[in-house]
C-alpha cells in the first residue's frame, strides 16, 4: 500500500465537502477519483498533498515513497525554453555528466594516486550515471515532448508565451519525466488532443508507480484504471474495475439498495396496519399484541432511502421544422493564415439525420471549418451551401455568442423575448440554475456553467442542424451521459467537434478525420474509426517505404485510392456478416428441427398421448415450434438471395 485516507472530513462553511472518505491505494495500482462537479474531487486531492487540511482524518503515505501532482491549472512561469524547463528535472543527472567530462578532461594530464582517486570517482559516476538511464535521458525527454504534442520546431518557444493549455502539458512533461512512486493527476487530458490522449494512457498503463488520476473521459478511465473511487454526497465508495465495470456495479448496487428500501417499507406498513387493526378491536388480548408488534416496530434499523438521482439538466432538442434530405453541402473549401495552411479541397455532404463527428489533432482546422459554416470566418476559396429548410444551431466552446455583461435571465430573455418570465425561470432550472443565480452575471461564472447557458439556448433554438464545438468540455460525467441521450433522440441532423471519445463512440454515425489538409471519411463510430484507421496506417507504411519523397505529404487522390481500399474492407466484413448470420440461422433450424421431431417421438408414445395435460402441452409447444421454423426459413431465404 503507497496512500491511505482515514476518514477524512471537510467543510467549508455550512458545506460538508468530505464526509468520513476512506480508501486505500496499492503499489502500481492505477486508480481513479469520481463524482459529478462540485463533490470535492480537487479538494481531496489537495488534502492528500497537504495544500490543505483536513477537519479530521488523516493521510498516511508509504515510507520513503515520493508523490507527483498535478493540478487542474498551472501558474508554470519560467524563462526557459520547452525544452530548457522539462530538462530542468534531469538537473543531478546533467550535473553528473557534466562532471564526468571534466574528469576525463583532468585524467588526461594526471599520474599515480591522484589518476587512481580520479580513475575511482570516474568508476562511480559512470555507474550511477548508467542506473539513472543517464545515456538515453535526452531522447526519453524528445519522446515525451513529441507524446504530449509539441513539434520539434516548438521546442525553443520560451515557456512565458504558452497558452495555460501548453503550460499545462509542460507541467505534465516535467512530472512524467521525475518519475515519483505516486502520481496524482487532475483532469491531464483537458488539454490533449487524441493522438496525445492514447500516447499518455500507454505511458501509464506501462509506468511502474501508482497513478490517481481525476476525469471525466470515460474512454480513458475504461483503459488506465483498475480502482474507482466515487464521492457522492461526500461519502466515497471504491469499485474494483474499469469506469465500465463501475457503472455497471453502481446500477446493480443502487438497484439493490433501492429494492431492499422498498421491501422494508412495504413490511413496515404491513405491521401498521397490523397494529391499527389489532387496537381497533379493543380487546385486551389484542391491544397487548399490538404494543408487543410497537416495540418490535421500534427497535427495527430504519433504512434511508438511496439516493436515486443527482440533480440533472433536462436536455430535450427537437427541431421545430424538419430539413429538406440534403442539409450541408461543402466544395472545394480550403482556408490558410499566412503561411500556415490548414486544410485545401475540401469536399462532403451531411444528409439529415446523420451524427457527424469531425476529429484531428489540435491545429488541423477543426474549429475554423465549423466557424465557415457558421459565417463567422471567410473561406479562402469553396461554397458552403446549405439545404432547403436548414436552420443552425451553434455551440461554441469559447462562449462567444454569450454576452458576458448580460445576467443569466437577460441571455435568455434577450434572445427570446416572447418566453415570459416563469418560461425561462423554468428553462434556466433544467440547467440547475435555480434562485438568485439566474441574475449572475456570465462573466462571473464557471466555464462549466457557461455551458450548461449555451446548451440552454441551443435548445430553445429549435435548430434542425446542430453545430456543436466541443460541447463536453467542462461536463461532469452525469451530464455528458445526459447530453449523450439528448443527441442520439434527436431526430435533426448534427455536426461537432470533439475529443471525447467516449461520447464520439455514443453518438457519431460517421467521423471525418482533419488530418494532412484534407477529410478522411469513416462510416461508423469511434470503435470503427480505430479500426479501420490502423488498417489506413498500415496502408500509408506500406506505400511511404515504397516512395520515400512523399512521406510528408497525402494527395487527394491517394486518399481516394486509401479510401477505396476501406470500401473493399468494408464490403468484406459486411460479407462474413452475412455468412455468419446463416450460419446462426442453419443452427438455429437445426435446432428447432431436432426438437420438432423429439415431440414427435414423444406424441407416439402411449403414456403421452393418454394424458390429456401432456398432450395439450406438447401440441402446442409444436405448434409453437413449426411456427418459429417457417420464421427462421424465411430469413434464411432472403438473407441467402
Amino acid at each position: 500500500m503507497i496512500l491511505a485516507c482515514k476518514s477524512i472530513s471537510k467543510s467549508f462553511g455550512t458545506d460538508q465537502i468530505l464526509n468520513s472518505v476512506s480508501f486505500h491505494v496499492n503499489e502500481r495500482e492505477k486508480a481513479a477519483v469520481i463524482g459529478i462537479n462540485g463533490a470535492g474531487k480537487t479538494t481531496l486531492f489537495k488534502i492528500i498533498m497537504g495544500e490543505l487540511s483536513p477537519d479530521e482524518g488523516e493521510i498516511i503515505f508509504a515510507k520513503g515513497s515520493t508523490v507527483g501532482y498535478l493540478a487542474q491549472h498551472q501558474g508554470l512561469s519560467s524563462e526557459n525554453s520547452i525544452y530548457d524547463e522539462i530538462l530542468t528535472v534531469k538537473k543531478d543527472i546533467i550535473e553528473k555528466e557534466n562532471s564526468i567530462r571534466q574528469l576525463e578532461t583532468s585524467m588526461k594530464n594526471a599520474s599515480g594516486s591522484e589518476l587512481e582517486q580520479m580513475l575511482s570517482s570516474y568508476t562511480r559516476l559512470t555507474h550511477e550515471f548508467e542506473l539513472n538511464n543517464g545515456y538515453s535521458y535526452k531522447s526519453e525527454v524528445v519522446g515525451i515532448l513529441k507524446g504530449l504534442g509539441f513539434l520539434e520546431e516548438e521546442f525553443s518557444k520560451p515557456v512565458t508565451t504558452l497558452s495555460g493549455g501548453q503550460k499545462t502539458r509542460v507541467a505534465l512533461g516535467k512530472l512524467l519525466l521525475s518519475k515519483p512512486d505516486l502520481i496524482l493527476l487532475d483532469e491531464p487530458t483537458n488539454h490533449l488532443d487524441m493522438e496525445s490522449i492514447a500516447w499518455l494512457e500507454t505511458f501509464l498503463l506501462n509506468y511502474p508507480g501508482s497513478v490517481v488520476v481525476i476525469a471525466h473521459d470515460r474512454y480513458f478511465l475504461d483503459k488506465v484504471v483498475t480502482k474507482v473511487v466515487e464521492l457522492e454526497q461526500g461519502k466515497a465508495v471504491s469499485y474494483e474495475g474499469n469506469y465500465t465495470a463501475y457503472a455497471e456495479k453502481k446500477s446493480l448496487l443502487r438497484d439493490a439498495m433501492l429494492k431492499h428500501y422498498l421491501n422494508q417499507q412495504k413490511e413496515i406498513k404491513h405491521q401498521e396496519e397490523v397494529i391499527a387493526k389489532l387496537r381497533s378491536f379493543n380487546r385486551e388480548k389484542s391491544i397487548r399484541r399490538a404494543e408487543s408488534r410497537e416495540k418490535m416496530l421500534d427497535k427495527v434499523e430504519r433504512l434511508d432511502k438511496p439516493v436515486t438521482y443527482e440533480p440533472q439538466m433536462n436536455i430535450t432538442l427537437e427541431p421545430h421544422v424538419i430539413s429538406g434530405n440534403d442539409v450541408l453541402r461543402i466544395e472545394d473549401l480550403s482556408k490558410s493564415f499566412g503561411s500556415l495552411k490548414l486544410f485545401s479541397n475540401l469536399n462532403f455532404e451531411i444528409k439529415r439525420g446523420e451524427r457527424v463527428a469531425i476529429i484531428g489533432n489540435n491545429g488541423t482546422g477543426k474549429t475554423t471549418l465549423l466557424k465557415i459554416i457558421n459565417e463567422l470566418l471567410p473561406a479562402d476559396s469553396g461554397i458552403v451551401i446549405l439545404g432547403s429548410k436548414v436552420k443552425i444551431g451553434y455551440y461554441d466552446q469559447e462562449h462567444q455568442v454569450l454576452d458576458s455583461e448580460k445576467t443569466l435571465f437577460e441571455e435568455l430573455s434577450d434572445a427570446y423575448p416572447d418566453m415570459d418570465n416563469t418560461s425561462i425561470r423554468n428553462i434556466l432550472a433544467a440547467f440547475l440554475f435555480t434562485g438568485d443565480d439566474v441574475f449572475k452575471r456570465i462573466k462571473d461564472i464557471s466555464g462549466g456553467e457557461k455551458g450548461r447557458v449555451s446548451l440552454a439556448k441551443l435548445m430553445l433554438s429549435e435548430a434542425n442542424l446542430l453545430i456543436l464545438d466541443e460541447p463536453t468540455n467542462h461536463l461532469d460525467i452525469t451530464s455528458k451521459e445526459i447530453l449523450e441521450n439528448a443527441v442520439n433522440s434527436y431526430t435533426g441532423t448534427v455536426l461537432y467537434v470533439s475529443h471525447d471519445r467516449y461520447f464520439i463512440n455514443k453518438t457519431a454515425t460517421r467521423i471525418m478525420d482533419l488530418t494532412c489538409n484534407t477529410l478522411i471519411n469513416y462510416i461508423g463510430n469511434y470503435d470503427y474509426y480505430l479500426e479501420k484507421h490502423d488498417a489506413l496506417q498500415a496502408v500509408t507504411l506500406s506505400r511511404n517505404n515504397a516512395a520515400p519523397g512523399n512521406q510528408n505529404t497525402m494527395p487527394v487522390d491517394d486518399v481516394k485510392t486509401k479510401q477505396d481500399w476501406i470500401q473493399q474492407k468494408e464490403e468484406q466484413s459486411r460479407i462474413r456478416k452475412r455468412q455468419n448470420d446463416l450460419k446462426k440461422l442453419e443452427d438455429q433450424i437445426q435446432k428447432f428441427e431436432l426438437r420438432n421431431s423429439e415431440i414427435d417421438s414423444l406424441l407416439a408414445k402411449e403414456e403421452i398421448y393418454t394424458n390429456s395435460n401432456e398432450l395439450v402441452k406438447l401440441t402446442k409447444e409444436k405448434k409453437s415450434v413449426e411456427e418459429t421454423l417457417e420464421k427462421l426459413m424465411s430469413d434464411w431465404e432472403l438473407l441467402a438471395e
